[in-house]
């Protein structure tokens, strides 16, 4: 995923922070036979809700750690940890995710305590002890950065094992390798090492640390762009990952030269949908994934095409969004906007707005399409979903994330683990001070 944000870290700002160029997915993809029934393969009465949480969103989004909606979740997401040349896993904004003092943080005290965002996110553990916090590494911007680490094998090794110590030290419950994307065949063959030599430094560290007793997990967001998951070796990585998250959006930008639908759930007539949830999922499934182990990505923002006069027509790129520096994102809080019609497409199963004064569309997920997405979830035996990303959800009943848990009726309750012993931060080490 990328970082879309009003301010963005220091870090961050170093790299890109444009939309994503995402490649236009071939029409003639979306041409497929329906899929076979899917043998349910999973308790379908329980799913996980994965949401990311920024370390820049603290900064112009001014989202704070009790605003993510611990209810409506099974897992947090952690976004991003960066990757040094030589392979290493480190902290992208150390006074993010270390430094800053919150008022309900450790005060006073060792020297060596984690305050940040860290310390905030194991007291959420501590006081949530069914949602687990997972630490993702990469992101969009920094990708390009797997490609040389993923192919030299002492790379390989220094990512490995300072992505897993730097999990125990902020006392996580496992990883998520966003890597976007190993789509030829050598970055995926290079995906695969990588992946499996971190489900065996994660098994080690359990061994070492927990007795074996706690399973930290590890997950990747995937494309649902056959022209980017072509190349993938589905079971090798599957072997080594606890669960994928589909990133179902993004299906039309201002890289097309037609509006369209960004995260319809089937395809649609003419050029209104470039891609679709459905021929996804299929061909994840069909490659050998077991649909519990996938998680249907959401988008929490919406694109937009300004002087159009509708779906599948042209229009001129939008110069404005909710964004800084990201003209055409609008976020889910901000819609739809005024003076806009909010429409639906029944055929392709997505909301959008149209405003026919200034002619601009914005293809989004409302409460509606997100309706349908968790019927779809429980009709496929989907593992569960996924959002991006969580400061842009509106509070109370309008929110997104809490809709889709309502939907859905259970959360997996799979305990998180707390005993971090080995941690460099001493009140992590010593859990906040309180018996594990």
């Amino acid at each position: 995923m990328r970082p879309t944000t009003l301010v963005l870290p220091l870090a961050v700002l170093a790299g890109s922070v444009t939309a994503r160029l995402t490649r236009p997915e071939g029409r003639g993809l979306q041409s497929r036979e329906a899929p076979q029934d899917i043998t349910p393969n999973r308790d379908s009465s329980a799913y996980r809700s994965v949401a990311y949480v920024t370390n820049w969103s603290i900064y112009g989004a001014k989202f704070l750690p009790e605003q993510i909606a611990v209810d409506s979740i099974s897992h947090v997401q952690y976004a991003f940890a960066d990757i040094l040349a030589n392979g290493t896993v480190v902290s992208s904004d150390a006074w993010a995710d270390t430094q800053k003092q919150f008022g309900n943080g450790t005060q006073g005290g060792n020297s060596s305590d984690a305050h940040g965002l860290v310390e905030q996110l194991y007291k959420i553990k501590q006081a949530n002890r069914n949602v687990k916090m997972l630490l993702s590494i990469g992101g969009y911007t920094w990708s390009p950065k797997f490609v040389p680490v993923a192919a030299d094998a002492g790379k390989r090794a220094a990512f490995v094992s300072s992505a897993v110590a730097l999990m125990g030290d902020w006392g996580m419950d496992g990883l998520d390798v966003d890597w976007e994307y190993p789509d030829t065949a050598e970055t995926n063959k290079n995906c695969v090492l990588l992946l499996q030599e971190l489900r065996r430094g994660l098994d080690d560290y359990s061994q070492q640390h927990t007795g074996s007793q706690y399973k930290f997990s590890l997950s990747m967001p995937a494309p649902a762009g056959p022209t980017h998951y072509a190349a993938f070796d589905f079971k090798a990585m599957d072997a080594s990952l606890d669960f994928w998250s589909i990133m179902a959006f993004d299906f039309a930008g201002s890289w097309d030269n037609t509006t369209g639908h960004q995260a319809n759930v089937y395809p649609g007539p003419d050029l209104t949908t470039k891609a679709s949830i459905d021929v996804a999922v299929s061909d994840y499934v069909k490659a050998g994934v077991a649909p519990g182990k996938i998680n249907l990505g959401l988008p929490l923002y919406g694109r937009s095409f300004d002087k159009t006069t509708g779906l599948g027509k042209g229009y001129t790129a939008s110069t404005a969004g909710s964004l800084e520096g990201q003209a055409g994102i609008w976020i889910y809080k901000d819609l739809p906007r005024a003076g806009a019609t909010v429409l639906y497409d029944d055929v392709a199963k997505a909301s959008y707005t149209m405003d026919n004064s200034t002619g601009q569309l914005i293809s989004y997920d409302d409460l509606k399409s997100v309706q349908f997405k968790s019927d779809y979830v429980k009709q496929k035996q989907i593992g569960g979903v996924m959002f991006w990303e969580s400061s842009q959800d509106r509070p109370g009943s309008d929110s997104i994330v809490r809709t889709m848990a309502r939907s859905l009726g259970k959360l997996e309750s799979a305990q998180n683990w707390l005993s971090y012993p080995g941690s460099q931060y001493a009140n992590i080490k010593n859990n906040m001070g309180q018996a594990v």
